[in-house]
């Protein structure tokens, strides 16, 4: 009986070792099939991102083109996540670790075989319907690598684009109006007008960077819609330092009164200067008026604010005197040459010397509007491009940008300049929006989740 049991139970024991080394040997098969898929998709994701380069550098794209190219980047973004997932469930774990999770594993793989056989359509369509040849990925490769080039060799040398040229006469008008020297007086506001892009808060900055003879400075962009306990407290810390802030908050119960009190006492025996960039409507002003200066500041103190509102500028005055109004204007006609040669790190000789790069150079120019920032975009998108290629960003520039300098002609102008940009840093640019708007955003913080994402590589 004891025998026939033991042998019973042999039996058990060799069928499940037999079974669990059939699975294991299942296992090991689909791993490496698994692993052979992978690689093939890895390869087919680098072939991809390459038709991708090449689409976007076709200048006459047709419907059956963008579509193509559409299922391509979704399929290509599909592919990122499978592999981002298989190196999480498979490829740094331990094999007994692997063991225990079948179930992702299958899962991972049919994804995988199905990935490999979207990839086969997707491949075979752009043969069936000739989209694009290969000479057109080699081209589009190599100028995609002259331009990082290019944008290495810039960002080398990249200088201060406030300092280039047309802001100083400006800045020296906006100084006199404000008239630092007078070292008690009321408390004055001088209100900086103009439509976006003309350099408003380019030149308060370099007006606020250049005082030297105030107790205090605070630069506060004012955001659509700040809270007032946010504003209070970046204007102590600004005003007062961080450690001033710390000392209001610590150990009390904080409130918005509080803290609009100490301001107020403590600016009405300082001479202060203040930003206020980008005020977008009086009820703004007139909140930040009344909880933050103090009446009867008697020591010259200055407010700077920046607008595109004629109107509003016109109300923000305080109760001891009435704002005054610099109106900022578009930059001289010569001004805008250089600031587009600068830009492009070219000289007023080497347009003397070439008389085609002298002509589109004049055109860009007026049609540009003489916008400090629309001419400075065009220079980054220029700067890359050989003077031939010039001429047609010159027929892509918004006709409304040299007749109608409106928003909506700005906004124009900046979309081309986002299509224009090199593929790979399309989405680098576009992680940007998970940013709050008025935010500093850390740069090495920034760099460390862009190769977390996989935009930046080694």
């Amino acid at each position: 009986m004891a025998e026939t049991v033991l042998s019973m139970a042999r039996s058990m024991l060799d069928a499940a070792i037999s079974k669990a080394a059939s699975a294991a040997a299942d296992e090991m098969s689909l791993l490496m099939g698994v692993r052979k898929n992978i690689w093939f998709i890895k390869d087919e994701l680098e072939t991809m991102q390459a038709f991708l380069v090449a689409a976007e550098r076709m200048e006459k794209k047709d419907m059956l083109l963008k579509v193509w190219a559409n299922q391509i980047r979704d399929l290509s973004y599909n592919i990122e996540d499978c592999l981002a997932e298989f190196m999480v469930h498979v490829a740094s774990q331990s094999l007994s670790r692997k063991l225990m999770k079948l179930k992702d594993r299958h899962r991972i793989a049919m994804q995988i075989r199905d990935l490999k056989s979207r990839v086969e359509e997707v491949s075979s369509r752009n043969t069936r319907y000739n989209l694009i040849e290969k000479k057109q990925i080699t081209r589009a490769i190599d100028e995609r690598d002259s331009c990082l080039e290019d944008i290495r060799n810039q960002s080398a040398n990249n200088i201060d684009e406030a300092e280039l040229v047309g802001f100083s006469n400006p800045k020296q008008e906006l100084i006199r109006l404000v008239d630092v020297n007078a070292n008690n007086g009321p408390a004055r506001v001088v209100c900086v007008v103009g439509m976006g892009g003309l350099g408003k808060t380019t030149i308060a900055r370099k007006v606020y960077e250049s005082m030297k003879n105030f107790s205090c400075y605070a630069w506060i962009t004012v955001s659509q819609s700040f809270a007032r306990m946010d504003l209070l407290k970046l204007m102590i810390k600004e005003l007062f330092g961080d450690e001033a802030l710390k000392r209001q908050l610590d150990g009390k119960v904080v409130r918005e009164e509080y803290l609009a009190s100490y301001l107020r006492k403590e600016l009405l025996e300082k001479r202060y200067f203040v930003v206020l960039d980008d005020l977008r409507n009086i009820d703004d002003w007139i909140c930040i008026k009344y909880i933050v200066f103090p009446l009867g500041n008697n020591k010259g103190s200055r407010i700077i604010v920046t607008t595109q509102n004629v109107d509003l500028a016109e109300k923000c005055n305080l109760e001891s005197s009435r704002s005054l109004i610099y109106h900022h204007q578009s930059l001289e006609t010569i001004d805008p040459i250089r600031l587009l040669l600068r830009k492009m790190r070219r000289s007023e000789e080497d347009m003397k010397n070439d008389k085609n790069m002298r002509e589109i150079v004049t055109k860009i120019v007026k049609k540009s509007g003489r916008l400090p920032l629309v001419v400075l975009t065009l220079g980054g998108m220029l700067s890359s491009r050989v003077v031939t290629e010039w001429q047609s960003i010159y027929y892509q520039l918004p006709l409304e940008l040299e007749s109608n300098q409106s928003v909506q002609a700005i906004k124009k102008m900046i979309i081309l300049s986002y299509n224009h940009l090199p593929s790979h840093l399309k989405p680098c640019f576009l992680y940007l929006s998970i940013f709050p708007g008025n935010v500093e955003i850390q740069i090495r913080h920034l760099i460390d989740r862009w190769i977390t994402e996989g935009f930046v590589e080694a």
